[in-house]
This record gives structure tokens, C-alpha cells and sequence, in this order.
């Protein structure tokens, strides 16, 4: 990243106009139509263009409203997971009767209730290497709401490897990160998301928003950041944020941008390849010392119920702690174990079992009490989810 200068002004528009707009259509868009800089042209373009929406979650829910809102002629989802209530807090497409459906027919029915001239096409399924690149051709622009770094690096690879432009948005509990990237940008300030993080962060320092949380009214903001983003990238209007980094701080109510500049050093995006290996959901060590030291919920629950004497630590941080645990257990935050200090606190007289959420974090911990000679510990595999859902169905699950 940097603070220098870089080319700006305004793109030429994505798309070619549609022929026309409908009486109904000329209605419905009047706001949009007395803005000299979108008018009758701007939405022909945006009737006319195809976008295609990774994830319908946190970004992609508020995203998706406004597009279809805002006319965008053709939009495609893709989503392969179902609507849960934990996710209501801050996907604000899906409602309390949607809970248990695929979030990518909740989300096209949301948009044909706001917009019926919408055409909505479903790609109800996991984003994969094979097929993304056929995918993203299909489309004019490509927005990426994830919250993996696995995902993330694909989507950005695809749309080099497509020659297609994408807007980038990000969240963690009260900040949030937007940009456009575009490889084969007309005005050479060719830029992908590579030059910004050009390797994925060690396993387990980035929690997800599912571990660390996230406000959720700030997903309108940064999907607001990235449909807007959108919407002048179709229409060819005003200062897109390529080479640019927007930054939200909710709590200080603060937006800042930073240079982005192109990485030097940075090897061209020749293929696709295997994301999870790429970014690792857990490292090589935490992996190598899980292998053969890990219990399922069940058998956790045999040997409590047999007498055997266990120390189950629970590595979460003290919020989530309030939330619920294991009966039994004592907290030593996984940063503490990481540390140094909190290994005083783990027992040495007895079998030691250390679980997290889902047990990404464990695994992370258990890896350092190996190394500092606890020999015989274990973790819970799927951590206190899995202990809810098939020991004790009474504890809440967050």
C-alpha cells in the first residue's frame, strides 16, 4: 500500500445500454432518471447489466437490495448454505419464516418483492475452482461479500483469469474494508486483490466474524460502500475506489483511504489452485497435533460419565465464555495459552481436553501445550457446537 499519487477520474461504462425503458420502468426510476449524471442512459446501462453476487450473508444482503432496487437488469447469487437465526442479527434479505431455507431462494424472493423486472439467476452452491472462471464470463461485474480468505483469493484469481472487475468488501466486529479491483482496468490502474495481501494471514490470527463477531448494521454500510461502487462502475461515473482502500471505524465514526499500488514483486495469476491448501484453515502444526488427540463430544462425555479425572479447558475468549460452556470447565483464553501464560493455570495432575467454538482455535492451543510437554492432551472436535448439538441439546449455540 500507498500514500503516492495513481491515475483518477471515472472508467468508461461497463455495459452498453438497453434499448429502452418501459413506461412502468420510467416510474418506478424517476429519481434516478432527473440525476444529470445517471439519467435515461445510466439506467438503460444498469437495466442492461449483469452482476454477479458472491454470498447473500451480511454484504451480500444488503447489496443485493439496493442493486435490485436500483434497476440492475440481471443479478446472480452465489449462495449454498441455509438461513439460520443467528444470521437475522445482520442479513436483513432473509426474514423469521426463512430459517431453514437455502439463503439463495430467500434472497431471490426478497429481491422480486422489491423489483419484479429483475431477472435473479441461482447458483445454489459452494464456489469452486472448476467452474468459476465459465462462471464470472457470464457476467459484467463480480461482488464479493465472503468472509473466507480461501473464497476471497479465488474470486480474485477467477476475475483476473475472466477479465472481469470486482468490488471487494470486508467486515470484523466494528470496522470495515471496501475497494474495486481490476486486473485489465481500461485506464491502466490495473490492480487485483494480490497487491493489497499478497499472502493470506497465518492460520487463526484473522478470526472470522462467526468467532470474533460483527455490529450488524455495519454490513449496510460497507455493502452500501460496495453497491455503490457497482452502480458507478456500470454507469462509467465518478471516482471508483480502484488503487484506492476504504476503511470504516464505526465506533470513531471515521472513514480514511489509502493508496493502493501495484505489488512489484507480484507474480501474474497464471491458474487456479487449491484455495484451502493456499490460506490453511488450521497450521501444519496445529493439524500434526490434532492428529490422534482429538475427541469427539461423545466420547467426551463417556469418559466424564465413566469417572475418568479430565481437565477441560475452554479457550475461548471470557464474552463468548458468558454465552455458554461445559459444565466443569475453566477458561484460559487461547492468546493467554499461545503466550506463555496461561500454561501455569492448565493442570498437570490429569488428562488435559481443550475445546473452542468449533475447534479451530483448540487445535491452535493444543499445538502449544505440546510443545510445552503436555503430552497426553486432547481437544473437542467441533468444540461447544458440537457439544450442544449431540450431548446437551439444552445449552444455546451462538
Amino acid at each position: 500500500m500507498s500514500s503516492q499519487g495513481s491515475l483518477t477520474g471515472s472508467l468508461p461504462p461497463l455495459v452498453e445500454p438497453a434499448a429502452e425503458l418501459s413506461n412502468e420502468e420510467v416510474a418506478r426510476y424517476s429519481r434516478h432518471l432527473i440525476i444529470p449524471d445517471v439519467g435515461m442512459d445510466g439506467q438503460k446501462r444498469l437495466k442492461n447489466a449483469k452482476v454477479l453476487v458472491i454470498g447473500a450473508g451480511g454484504l451480500g444482503s444488503p447489496t443485493l437490495l439496493y442493486l435490485a432496487a436500483a434497476g440492475v437488469g440481471t443479478i446472480g447469487i452465489v449462495e449454498f448454505d441455509i438461513v439460520d437465526e443467528s444470521n437475522l442479527q445482520r442479513q436483513v434479505i432473509h426474514g423469521q419464516s426463512d430459517i431453514g431455507r437455502p439463503k439463495a431462494e430467500s434472497a431471490r424472493d426478497s429481491i422480486l418483492e422489491i423489483n419484479p423486472y429483475v431477472t435473479v439467476n441461482l447458483h445454489d452452491q459452494r464456489l469452486e475452482p472448476e467452474g468459476a472462471i465459465e462462471l464470472f464470463s457470464q457476467y459484467d461485474l463480480i461482488l464479493d461479500g465472503t468472509d473466507n480468505f480461501a473464497t476471497r483469493y479465488l474470486v480474485n484469481d477467477a476475475a483476473v483469469l475472466a477479465h472481469k472487475p470486482y468490488v471487494w468488501g470486508s467486515i470484523y466486529r466494528f470496522e470495515g474494508q471496501a475497494s474495486v479491483f481490476w486486473e485489465d482496468a481500461p485506464d491502466g490502474r490495473g490492480l487485483n486483490y494480490r497487491d493489497l495481501y499478497p499472502q493470506a494471514p497465518p492460520p487463526g490470527m484473522v478470526p472470522s466474524c462467526a468467532e470474533g463477531g460483527v455490529l450488524g448494521i455495519l454490513c449496510a454500510s460497507i455493502g452500501s460502500i460496495m453497491g455503490t461502487e457497482a452502480i458507478k462502475l456500470i454507469c462509467g461515473i465518478g471516482e471508483p475506489l480502484l488503487g484506492r482502500l476504504m476503511v470504516y471505524d464505526a465506533l470513531d465514526m471515521t472513514y480514511r483511504t489509502i493508496r493502493i499500488r501495484k505489488d512489484p514483486e507480484g507474480e501474474r495469476v497464471a491458474g487456479l489452485i487449491d484455495y484451502d491448501d493456499f490460506c490453511g484453515v488450521v497450521s501444519n502444526e496445529a493439524s500434526d497435533a490434532a492428529a490422534g488427540s482429538t475427541l469427539t463430544a461423545v466420547e467426551l462425555k463417556q469418559k466424564i460419565d465413566a469417572g475418568e479425572k479430565v481437565a477441560i479447558i475452554d479457550v475461548r475468549e471470557p464474552v463468548e465464555w458468558d454465552i455458554v460452556r461445559i459444565e466443569g470447565a475453566t477458561l484460559i483464553p487461547k492468546g493467554d495459552i499461545l503466550s506463555g501464560e496461561g500454561l501455569a493455570k492448565v493442570p498437570q495432575d490429569r488428562p488435559t481436553v481443550l475445546y473452542c467454538k468449533t475447534g479451530i482455535r483448540s487445535a491452535e492451543a493444543l499445538a502449544a501445550l505440546k510443545r510445552a510437554g503436555f503430552a497426553d492432551a486432547t481437544h473437542l472436535q467441533g468444540g461447544v457446537t458440537a457439544w450442544a448439538n449431540q450431548v446437551d441439546k439444552t445449552l444455546p449455540v451462538y
